[in-house]
């Protein structure tokens, strides 16, 4: 009996050595996770990848080149961080496949940033709503716009980015705002929350003009702005008109060519369908490796029967030289869409593009191509 209270004694101290120790690691495992918790404070993390297999051919009249691939076309990673209700922060790094033949690194993955920017929220004057300035490697006024309407940009550039005349960041400062308030709730909860002014939104800004892509190689700075009106919130929210304009020098310092855009566009967003037309007219490009006059539209629709399905279309007609003759090419994009989740967010597309060239030293680019869209 004294040996089996001895015992008992023995281990009750330690159950109850064992129970401290228990009780100080859940001490310092709760305060480990505070810890992180209060350093995680205000930021946001993303992701977003575009996965596609490929097969198709580009056009050559003397040597066409097929294509059988499978490939990672996009992955961004942003992380954004609020400091306080007035300064936040963004980077987004740009995954993309190296495209140069005369490197080894041809055909592999690199990574670059495609934002970094502080952003500075400014009190609301007048018409002004949710006004903010960005100062860093920014968006430019254009093609986030058109982002927000057309949402199946894994399928490929927009078309103003596609014909080579400008991308959708570059180093310098962007000014946004909502125009007259929000629009509608019920409306940015069942259409499109993105960009909600009641009476429409405003950026303009000045930057290198390189794009976020190059480095500049003159000293002139371009000067951006969009501004895009919603006549009729209460009745039509979906229906925008919008004017993007742009002047400044193409990236070039031998030539220092002039760049000029001019953009209208016309936009209307329901439930069920979105529709977009835009007319361009410029001169040069952001590359500024000519200084020819250009124009061209595009038209874009989607058909949203249901939730989980979405059919898409889209035709691009471009003239890149006006003072030329059967120089102009023609884009059809026809795609059915699969919403895996959430609508425009993880999707599978299945879409066929083709180009018709009217050179005659180019046939007709055509490709067809399936591509899952992860996005968080």
């Amino acid at each position: 009996m004294k040996k089996l209270r001895v015992l008992m004694v023995s281990l009750c101290l330690m159950l109850s050595v064992t129970g401290t120790v228990m009780a100080a690691d859940e001490e310092v495992s709760q305060k480990d996770i505070e810890s992180v918790v209060k350093a995680l404070k205000g930021f946001k993390f993303g992701l977003l990848w575009y996965l596609s297999y490929q097969n198709g051919e580009t056009g050559d009249a003397d040597n066409g080149t097929g294509f059988n691939k499978f490939d990672v076309k996009r992955g961004y990673l942003t992380v954004q961080k609020e400091f306080s209700p007035w300064f936040s922060s963004r980077m987004t790094l740009d995954v993309t496949t190296v495209k140069d033949s005369t490197s080894n690194l041809d055909g592999s993955l690199s990574v670059r940033l495609k934002y970094l920017y502080g952003q500075f929220n400014l009190p609301e004057v007048a018409f002004l709503t949710k006004p903010n300035i960005e100062v860093g490697m920014v968006h430019m006024p254009w093609l986030d716009f058109e982002e927000h309407l057309n949402y199946y940009r894994c399928q490929d550039t927009m078309f103003i980015e596609r014909n080579g005349i400008f991308n959708s960041a570059d180093f310098g400062i962007t000014f946004t705002s909502l125009l007259g308030g929000m629009v509608d709730e019920t409306y940015r909860k069942n259409i499109n929350s993105a960009y909600p002014g009641r009476y429409g939104s405003a950026q303009f800004g000045i930057y290198n003009g390189a794009g976020y892509s190059s480095s500049e190689k003159n000293q002139g700075k371009v000067l951006e702005g969009r501004l895009t009106v919603r006549p009729l919130p209460d009745v039509v929210p979906g229906l925008q008109f919008s004017y993007f304009g742009l002047t400044g020098k193409g990236n070039n310092k031998d030539t220092n060519p002039d760049w000029t855009v001019n953009l209208g566009s016309a936009s209307f967003e329901h439930e069920y369908v979105v529709l977009m037309g835009q007319y361009y007219t410029g001169k040069g490009n952001q590359k500024g490796d000519d200084d020819n006059s250009k124009k061209g539209y595009s038209i874009f629709t989607e058909l949203k029967p249901m939730k989980e399905f979405s059919v898409i279309g889209r035709y691009d007609h471009f003239d890149p030289n006006e003072e030329v003759s059967n120089d102009e090419n023609n884009r059809w994009i026809a795609g059915v869409a699969y919403h895996i989740d959430k609508q425009h967010k993880n999707m599978v597309l299945l879409d066929y593009d083709t180009v018709d060239y009217k050179q005659h030293d180019k046939s007709s680019d055509k490709r067809v191509q399936v591509t899952l869209q992860i996005a968080l």
